[in-house]
């Protein structure tokens, strides 16, 4: 027996709830609580509100949803990276 077809879409979070979860903000208007997965997890990957993710539905449950993957910021070349004089090399 094949493994069911998961609906992929893209969101905003909206909201962090304790223990992992989130509430995302479906590009179609539809909210959604979603946890994180295992891989994501497993590599630390963290994520904040505002944040644009990408999310996998069950065809059955379809309030709830695994973020799958976050999409870069895309930001000016140079902004985010460590600030002068943080790390310092001896």
């Amino acid at each position: 027996m094949a493994k069911e077809e998961l609906i992929e879409l893209d969101g905003v979070v909206v909201e962090v709830l304790p223990d992992t979860r989130f509430r995302v903000k479906l590009d179609n208007g539809v909210e959604v609580m979603a946890y994180v997965s295992g891989k994501m997890r497993m590599h630390r990957i963290r994520i904040l509100e505002g944040d644009k993710v990408t999310v996998e539905l069950s065809p059955y449950d379809l309030t709830k949803a695994r973020v799958s993957f976050r999409h870069k910021d895309e930001r000016a070349p140079g902004a985010g990276g460590p600030r002068p004089g943080q790390f310092r090399r001896r």
